[in-house]
C-alpha cells in the first residue's frame, strides 16, 4: 500500500503527544471469565433508545449478540461529534494503546486511518466476501489504495423529505427531479422553511460537498497523492455551489438559525408550522415515531439538483468497522467483524435505530419491509448507488476544516468564497497556513 509523505502516523503521534500523555488508557480489558479475551469496541453513539424497547438497543446489542465462547465483546462509548470521536480514537491509537479492538468509523476517516497504519488488514478472502455483500457507495467508503480495510455496518444517505400538504399548496410536482433553486423559491414565496446543516462543523462541509459534485465537480482530486493532491473547488461546480449557499442565506426560506444549524435544529424546524423542506438521514423516517399526523405529512425523494443538468449526488455516511493495528486480539476481532457486519444484524439494527444496511440483499428483509415503506427504502438505495463520498483522503480533517473557515457563515457566501476557499486549503496542504 502506497504511503503518504508528511503527517502520517508518525507525524500524527508526534501532534497528539501532549493529549496522548494525558489520556486514559484504561479500558475493560477482562471478562468475568479471565480465560475467555474481551474484545472492546468503541462505538459511535446510536440514536435514543425508545421507551418501550426491552434488552440491549443498537450497538451494544451487536456486541451481546456476537459474543461467542471464544470471546466476549463489550462496547465503550465515543463522543457524539464526529470530529471528536476521531480525535479521541486518534490520541489512542497514536500511543499504540492496546485496549481498542475495534472502532466504529465514520466513512470519511477511512484515508487517514489506514495510512497512518492504524488499521490491521482485513484478509483478501474476507475482504471480498464484504465488498460481493455490500452497496457501491459503502464499498467505495470503506477503501484506501483499492483495498477495503474496514467493514461496512450500515449506509447512510440524505433525502429531500417535505410536507405534503406544503408542496401540495405550493404546486410543485415532487415526482420529478427538483433543483436547490425551486424549492428555495418555493418555500419562500409559500412561508416556508429549507432546513440544512450550516453550523461551522462537518455537516457543513457535507452540504457543500454534495452541491459541488452535484455540479459535476469535486472539493479535491488525486486523493491518493495525499498533501499532493489537487485542489479543485475553484471551478464552475464551486461556484454553482456558492450560489445555491448565498441564495439561501439571503431568503426568507432560510431556517431562523442557519449559521447554527445542524441535524437535529434542522429536523426540528422543519416539523415547526413553517417547514417546508429538509435535507437530512434517513432516521428522519424513525424519528417521526408513531405521530400518525406527522407521517401522513412527510413526504421524501431524493436530494436536490445544484444545476437542471446535473444529477444530484446525495451525501454518504454511515458507519464502517475497523480492527486496531495494536489489538492483541486481532485474530478474534477479524472473526467478530462476520458478525457485526452480517445481513442479520444489518438488518435488525436498521430496524431498532432507522440507520439502514449497507447491504442490498438486507432491503429485501421481511422485518425491513415490515417496519418502513417499501418506497422509502427504493429510495434510500437508489441514494445510496449515486451518492457522492467525501473525498477519502488522508488530510481530509483538515480540508473540511479549511472549507467550513472559508464559508462561514453561509451569509458570508459569495462568488469570491471559492477561489478564497482554493487557496486556503492549498496554503494548509502545503504547511503554509494554521487552522
Amino acid at each position: 500500500m502506497t504511503r503518504i509523505r508528511g503527517r502520517g502516523r508518525r507525524a500524527i503521534a508526534v501532534a497528539m503527544g501532549a493529549a496522548v500523555a494525558a489520556a486514559t488508557l484504561a479500558a475493560c480489558g477482562a471478562s468475568a471469565d479471565e480465560s475467555k479475551p474481551t474484545l472492546i469496541w468503541y462505538v459511535n453513539p446510536d440514536p435514543s433508545k425508545p421507551a418501550d424497547f426491552q434488552g440491549a438497543f443498537g450497538q451494544p446489542g451487536i456486541a451481546e449478540r456476537c459474543s461467542t465462547d471464544e470471546y466476549t465483546i463489550e462496547t465503550q462509548p465515543l463522543p457524539q461529534d464526529a470530529s471528536q470521536q476521531r480525535v479521541q480514537l486518534i490520541r489512542r491509537l497514536a500511543a499504540e494503546d492496546p485496549e481498542i479492538d475495534l472502532m466504529s468509523l465514520d466513512p470519511v476517516f477511512t484515508g487517514e486511518f489506514a495510512n497512518a497504519d492504524f488499521l490491521t488488514d482485513i484478509p483478501d478472502d474476507q475482504a471480498g466476501e464484504f465488498e460481493q455483500r455490500t452497496l457501491d457507495g459503502p464499498v467505495d467508503g470503506a477503501s484506501w489504495d483499492d483495498d477495503l480495510v474496514v467493514a461496512p455496518l450500515w449506509a447512510n444517505t440524505q433525502l429531500l423529505w417535505y410536507s405534503k400538504s406544503f408542496v401540495d399548496k405550493a404546486g410543485i410536482d415532487m415526482s420529478q427531479p427538483v433543483t436547490w433553486g425551486q424549492i428555495i423559491k418555493a418555500a419562500a414565496g409559500n412561508n416556508g422553511t429549507v432546513g440544512v446543516q450550516a453550523d461551522k462543523y462537518e455537516g457543513y462541509a457535507v452540504w457543500i460537498n454534495a452541491l459541488v459534485m452535484g455540479a459535476g465537480g469535486d472539493i479535491v482530486t488525486d486523493v491518493e497523492k495525499g498533501q499532493d493532491a489537487t485542489v479543485a473547488i475553484d471551478s464552475d461546480a464551486g461556484s454553482a455551489a456558492a450560489d445555491v449557499v448565498s441564495q439561501l442565506a439571503s431568503s426568507p426560506a432560510a431556517q431562523p438559525d442557519l449559521s447554527v444549524s445542524n441535524e437535529g435544529t434542522s429536523q426540528a424546524g422543519f416539523l415547526s408550522d413553517t417547514g417546508a423542506f429538509l435535507v437530512n438521514w434517513t432516521y428522519i423516517y424513525a424519528a417521526a415515531g408513531e405521530d400518525e399526523a406527522v407521517l401522513d405529512d412527510l413526504g421524501w425523494t431524493r436530494y436536490p439538483r445544484t444545476t437542471p443538468d446535473e444529477e444530484s449526488r446525495p451525501p454518504l455516511g454511515g458507519i464502517n468497522i475497523g480492527v486496531s493495528a495494536y489489538s492483541d486480539n486481532k485474530d478474534l476481532a477479524l472473526d467478530a467483524l462476520n458478525c457485526i457486519t452480517s445481513i442479520d444484524n444489518q438488518v435488525q439494527y436498521a430496524v431498532e435505530t432507522g440507520n439502514m444496511p449497507a447491504s442490498p440483499a438486507a432491503y429485501d428483509d421481511a422485518d425491513l419491509k415490515d417496519k418502513y415503506p417499501p418506497e422509502l427504502l427504493t429510495a434510500c438505495q437508489e441514494s445510496l448507488k449515486a451518492a457522492g463520498p467525501r473525498p477519502v483522503s488522508p488530510y481530509w480533517s483538515d480540508i473540511s476544516s479549511a472549507i467550513q473557515s472559508s464559508w462561514h457563515p453561509p451569509s458570508s457566501v459569495s462568488k469570491q468564497t471559492p477561489a478564497d476557499s482554493a487557496d486556503y486549503i492549498q496554503r494548509v496542504l502545503d504547511g503554509e497556513a494554521l487552522l
